[in-house]
């Protein structure tokens, strides 16, 4: 009697055959898989507008918050424009004032009176404008007060009037001055010189000057007539002494 074969038993086969060397998280992970959800058409009608699909979920433990600053004044940038309109502000300061001292040095000169001649108008000491581009623009007129050189040195200047022009004729006498037949009126002349007597014509780009003073003045009756080219400018403004500035007559 022959012995029954022993079956052999048959490896059980399954849908997702597991590998050997998977490892027990990789298990896990399929197991999460399968149950996954899977969204469907449906689904997304069901999301509100707006909604942010990614965002996380809040987490229920403490909230952390930021820190918050209050903004200083500074922060919102009208201390910077203050600074800004400063700096402009002190730039077109200096720019006027390089502005006026070219101004000043190219049309006027300050110059400083030596002597009496001039009184009671200029005093000695008074500080003086000259324009020295004047003429430029105006011609000589009678009675104007002007800075000369001096005929007989160049290198002096003197401060005088102007009283004859060219082409006129002066006549002096007995303190008075007479031009082309007329008396002149000489509110400026505080102090009459009855001793000279003087007679000449005004010859042509020249002028016949006095001092205001006088008795006591160099002018064109000792030094003659002044040409054109020695005139430097006119006189128009007093700057010192400060009770004395203002407008020269």
């Amino acid at each position: 009697m022959e012995p029954e074969p022993i079956p052999t038993p048959q490896p059980a086969t399954t849908l997702f055959d597991q590998p050997a060397w998977s490892s027990e998280a990789e298990r896990v992970d399929r197991e999460l898989a399968a149950h996954e959800h899977r969204m469907t058409p449906g689904d997304l009608e069901s999301i509100p507008f707006g909604t942010d699909e990614t965002a996380a979920p809040r987490p229920s433990g403490p909230s952390t918050r930021l820190a918050s600053f209050p903004l200083r004044e500074a922060d919102d940038g009208r201390e910077l424009r203050a600074r800004v309109r400063r700096r402009r502000s002190v730039r077109r300061a200096l720019r006027a004032v390089v502005i006026c001292m070219a101004t000043y040095l190219l049309v006027f000169n300050l110059s400083v009176v030596r002597g009496s001649s001039m009184a009671p108008g200029i005093h000695d000491g008074d500080r003086i404008l000259v324009g020295q581009w004047s003429y430029l623009l105006s011609d000589v007129a009678r009675g104007d007060v002007v800075v000369m050189r001096y005929p007989v040195d160049p290198r002096l200047d003197y401060i005088k009037r102007v009283i004859g022009l060219p082409g006129d004729e002066i006549r002096m006498s007995n303190g008075g001055v007479w031009v082309n037949g007329e008396q002149l009126e000489e509110p400026y002349v505080d102090e009459l010189d009855d001793d000279v007597h003087y007679f000449t014509k005004v010859r042509d780009e020249h002028f016949f000057v006095l001092g205001d003073n006088r008795p006591h003045s160099s002018d064109s009756r000792e030094f003659g007539q002044v040409h054109r080219d020695l005139l430097k400018g006119r006189v128009d403004v007093r700057i010192w002494p400060p009770s004395r500035v203002g407008w020269i007559d």
